[in-house]
């Protein structure tokens, strides 16, 4: 049968991608359709077609699927946040389990005998995140917060707040848009650059109770921010308020500089007996109750016996090098950031720990430096989605620890890089933790331990294989080409392309991002085209 555009057929979903869209086949053509569980029958509705596959919605459900549920929402399918919110927990721990080993597996080149644990599930899928971002925008000449529509900045007003936040953000948020409506303070308009109020943040201490608010704003200072605190100081649980300045037409959402408007400029929590202070910059987990069941599989895999010199590099303001230093020798931080580092060194004198230095460098500079100089016995790294850098995997095998923890929220560019290590480590256990329920994102934590001569395996990957979704589908440069130029009337070179594909993790040839000339100054992305590319690569499924 060939399909058209706007075809009605009916579609038995099998599978879901990476992102929990769902997988089906009518007469053997493959259609991605979202909001849907495997065991869905669907009348569909064809949106779009390419050589080998398509894009639809749902017209009907015919049968849904046992793992199917009611979302409480009023918003989803409309906010780009929680995606898997229509299956039962039981289904999405089921597919974020297969997904990290089937990824480990096949893209890793993991044995199947590896020992993959259950995943560790989280008592209560809702509420459960300390941090809300909430975009600000004006619609019908007010302003208005909600949430973001999926691959778009265009705004989705709730009224009833979010389901996965905690619930007194809500009357936070909409007490700061009435101040801003009764004022006068205008919203960021992303296309001109003009207004003022781009986003509100807002962090919740759990186990304080402390809620700091965090107003990002388009200037250098806010106009009416006395009567704003005023607004905020009503509020008994908020300890602390601050302007954060962003002028940069990005979007990255904080700036660099923080002005408090009262409190101390940061909260305070803890994890196990440890506090830690929390700033509008820090990172620090989104889900404390699962945080302290991530933290505990990393001191069960670490097994420190009191002596261990251990490396904690990616360690953001200190939580798990702390939690190391209550058992072993001597535990070194390390971070980029010099705000991050900041607040680790006074975590570290507020809970009087001695044994735990800190420094701001990169992990792959201060690892490549070190290896010259000591060998740690344990080196754990926590990098951000798109994983280690090639230098710091080359580095870590130049340190040779006996052991390796890697914490991990993207499965495919930990599959990457397992590629790497296990030249010289053997996988001894890989921990699932669903930090982030209702969304198909998941935390993995795996312990490699160094082989014996008598035990090293190779493993050869074709690293284009990371392309390719759970329908064993990819992109070429030339179809992101031709959809950039189809979609955004961009013309974007693969050098653009694969700049972009390394940022979200994905692999490159090795002579990618080089100029073919020497000492000539390599080109960057420009971010008209790079946002154009990073949609490109999630409509072929490969972000």
């Amino acid at each position: 049968m060939n399909f058209k555009k706007n075809d009605i057929t009916e579609l038995k979903i099998t599978d879901l991608t990476v992102d929990g869209t769902g997988i089906g086949k009518a007469d053997g053509f493959a259609f991605f359709v979202p909001d849907t569980a495997p065991g869905d029958l669907i009348s569909m509705r064809v949106l779009k077609l390419k050589k080998s596959y398509g894009y639809g919605k749902i017209e009907k459900i015919i049968e849904p699927s046992p793992c199917r549920t009611t979302s409480p929402c009023s918003v989803f399918n409309r906010c780009g946040g929680c995606s898997l919110q229509h299956m039962t927990y039981e289904a999405q721990l089921e597919f974020k389990q297969n997904l990290v080993k089937n990824t480990l597996i096949r893209v890793g080149g993991l044995p199947e005998s590896t020992d993959f644990q259950p995943i560790l599930a989280a008592e209560n899928p809702f509420y459960y995140r300390n941090k809300g971002q909430y975009p600000v925008a004006e619609i019908d000449g007010k302003a208005r917060t909600g949430f973001f529509a999926q691959r778009s900045h265009r705004l989705v007003p709730f009224e009833e707040g979010c389901f996965i936040n905690q619930p007194t953000d809500t009357q936070i948020i909409n007490a700061v848009i009435d101040f801003m409506n009764e004022k006068g303070v205008k919203a960021y308009n992303e296309e001109t650059a003009e207004g003022t109020v781009r986003h509100i943040l807002v962090r919740t201490a759990v186990k304080t109770g402390e809620v700091m608010v965090c107003i990002v704003i388009n200037a250098d200072d806010l106009p009416e921010k006395e009567g704003l605190s005023a607004v905020l100081q009503a509020f008994p649980s908020v300890t602390t308020a601050v302007l954060n300045i962003n002028k940069k037409k990005t979007n990255v959402i904080l700036g660099s500089e923080n002005k408090i408007l009262f409190g101390k400029g940061y909260i305070t929590d803890y994890i196990f007996d440890l506090k830690f202070k929390i700033s509008p910059l820090s990172f620090f987990q989104v889900n404390p109750k699962q945080t302290e069941k991530l933290y505990q599989t990393v001191l069960d895999f670490a097994d420190l016996k009191g002596d261990e010199n251990v490396f904690d590099l990616f360690c953001g303001i200190g939580t798990i090098s702390l939690l190391l230093a209550g058992k072993a020798g001597k535990v070194t931080g390390i971070e980029i950031s010099e705000q991050a580092i900041s607040d680790a060194k006074s975590n570290a004198a507020a809970n009087n720990i001695s044994n735990a230095e800190f420094f701001a460098a990169p992990a792959e500079v201060f690892a490549v430096k070190q290896a010259e100089i000591v060998k740690p016995d344990l080196v754990v790294v926590d990098p951000p989605r798109k994983g280690c850098a090639p230098e710091l995997l080359d580095a870590l095998l130049k340190l040779s620890p006996e052991k390796i923890i890697y914490v991990s929220c993207n499965p495919s560019t930990l599959a990457r890089d397992l590629t790497r290590l296990t030249q010289a480590y053997s996988v001894l256990k890989v921990q699932p933790v669903d930090m982030f329920p209702n969304t198909p994102h998941v935390e993995t934590v795996v312990l490699l331990s160094q082989q014996k001569p008598d035990d090293y395996i190779e493993v050869d990957l074709d690293l284009d294989e990371l392309d390719a979704t759970s329908a064993e589908r990819k992109a070429t440069y030339q179809e992101i080409k031709d959809y950039v130029l189809e979609e955004h009337n961009l013309k974007v070179s693969s050098l653009y392309i694969s700049q972009i594909k390394r940022k979200c993790g994905l692999p490159v040839g090795q002579s990618y991002n080089r100029s073919k000339y020497d000492n000539y100054p390599i080109p960057n992305c420009p971010p008209d085209k790079e946002d154009a590319i990073r949609n490109a690569l999630q409509h072929f499924q490969m972000i």
